[in-house]
Protein backbone atom coordinates (compact mmCIF):
# COMPACT_ATOMS: atom_id res chain seq x y z
CA UNK A 1 0.00 0.00 0.00
CA UNK A 2 1.77 3.21 -1.10
CA UNK A 3 -1.23 5.77 -1.40
CA UNK A 4 -1.45 7.81 1.28
CA UNK A 5 -5.35 7.89 1.02
CA UNK A 6 -5.80 4.43 1.37
CA UNK A 7 -3.36 4.12 3.90
CA UNK A 8 -5.01 6.96 6.21
CA UNK A 9 -8.39 5.04 5.11
CA UNK A 10 -6.65 1.55 7.00
CA UNK A 11 -5.28 3.85 10.14
CA UNK A 12 -8.81 5.13 10.34
CA UNK A 13 -10.76 1.97 10.12
CA UNK A 14 -8.15 -0.46 12.28
CA UNK A 15 -8.89 -1.25 15.58
CA UNK A 16 -6.92 0.57 18.78
CA UNK A 17 -4.08 -2.07 18.37
CA UNK A 18 -4.04 -2.35 14.84
CA UNK A 19 -3.26 1.95 15.07
CA UNK A 20 -1.20 1.90 17.99
CA UNK A 21 0.82 -0.58 16.06
CA UNK A 22 1.33 1.16 13.00
CA UNK A 23 2.31 4.82 14.97
CA UNK A 24 5.09 2.44 16.33
CA UNK A 25 6.33 1.07 13.07
CA UNK A 26 5.94 4.67 11.83
CA UNK A 27 8.10 6.06 14.12
CA UNK A 28 10.99 4.09 12.77
CA UNK A 29 10.52 3.93 8.86
CA UNK A 30 12.66 1.56 6.65
CA UNK A 31 13.57 -0.38 9.76
CA UNK A 32 12.35 -4.23 9.73
CA UNK A 33 12.29 -5.11 13.66
CA UNK A 34 11.51 -8.72 14.94
CA UNK A 35 7.90 -8.81 16.54
CA UNK A 36 9.21 -9.08 20.03
CA UNK A 37 11.21 -5.88 19.56
CA UNK A 38 8.48 -4.35 18.73
CA UNK A 39 5.72 -5.52 21.43
CA UNK A 40 8.32 -4.65 24.37
CA UNK A 41 8.83 -0.91 22.24
CA UNK A 42 4.97 -0.93 22.52
CA UNK A 43 4.85 -2.95 25.95
CA UNK A 44 2.85 -5.52 25.14
CA UNK A 45 3.50 -9.49 25.60
CA UNK A 46 4.76 -11.18 23.28
CA UNK A 47 3.14 -12.80 20.43
CA UNK A 48 0.55 -10.10 20.40
CA UNK A 49 1.45 -9.05 17.04
CA UNK A 50 0.18 -11.90 15.38
CA UNK A 51 -3.05 -12.16 17.59
CA UNK A 52 -3.80 -8.46 16.20
CA UNK A 53 -2.54 -8.58 12.44
CA UNK A 54 -5.05 -11.78 12.31
CA UNK A 55 -7.45 -9.48 13.85
CA UNK A 56 -7.31 -6.64 10.48
CA UNK A 57 -6.87 -9.53 8.16
CA UNK A 58 -10.95 -9.85 7.12
CA UNK A 59 -10.43 -5.81 6.86
CA UNK A 60 -7.90 -5.51 4.61
CA UNK A 61 -8.81 -8.30 2.28
CA UNK A 62 -12.42 -7.12 1.76
CA UNK A 63 -12.05 -3.33 1.74
CA UNK A 64 -8.18 -3.51 0.64
CA UNK A 65 -8.04 -6.06 -1.84
CA UNK A 66 -5.63 -7.44 0.96
CA UNK A 67 -2.91 -4.51 0.53
CA UNK A 68 -1.14 -3.84 3.77
CA UNK A 69 0.51 -0.25 5.05
CA UNK A 70 3.10 -2.01 6.62
CA UNK A 71 5.89 -4.85 5.03
CA UNK A 72 6.95 -8.30 6.02
CA UNK A 73 9.97 -10.32 5.71
CA UNK A 74 9.67 -14.20 6.48
CA UNK A 75 12.23 -15.71 8.69
CA UNK A 76 14.49 -17.30 6.39
CA UNK A 77 14.57 -13.69 4.41
CA UNK A 78 15.28 -11.70 7.70
CA UNK A 79 18.23 -10.68 9.47
CA UNK A 80 16.89 -11.73 12.87
CA UNK A 81 15.88 -14.99 11.87
CA UNK A 82 12.38 -13.89 12.90
CA UNK A 83 9.32 -12.02 11.36
CA UNK A 84 10.34 -8.40 11.08
CA UNK A 85 7.38 -5.94 10.43
CA UNK A 86 8.11 -2.40 9.04
CA UNK A 87 7.08 0.49 7.13
CA UNK A 88 8.69 2.15 4.56
CA UNK A 89 9.20 5.77 4.39
CA UNK A 90 6.07 6.77 2.38
CA UNK A 91 3.89 3.93 4.41
CA UNK A 92 5.88 5.86 7.63
CA UNK A 93 5.10 9.93 6.56
CA UNK A 94 1.75 9.31 5.54
CA UNK A 95 0.55 7.06 8.86
CA UNK A 96 2.73 10.08 10.63
CA UNK A 97 0.26 12.83 8.47
CA UNK A 98 -2.86 11.31 9.32
CA UNK A 99 -1.92 10.81 13.02
CA UNK A 100 -0.84 14.82 13.06
CA UNK A 101 -4.30 15.48 11.17
CA UNK A 102 -6.28 13.79 14.10
CA UNK A 103 -4.19 15.44 17.24
CA UNK A 104 -4.35 19.02 16.00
Amino acid sequence: MEDAGEIAAFRELCSPLMASLLDELALHPDAPRPFPAIEDALGWPHRRIASVLGGVAHLRRMRFGGRRPYRFHEPRHAASGRWELWCDATQADALRRYSESRTG
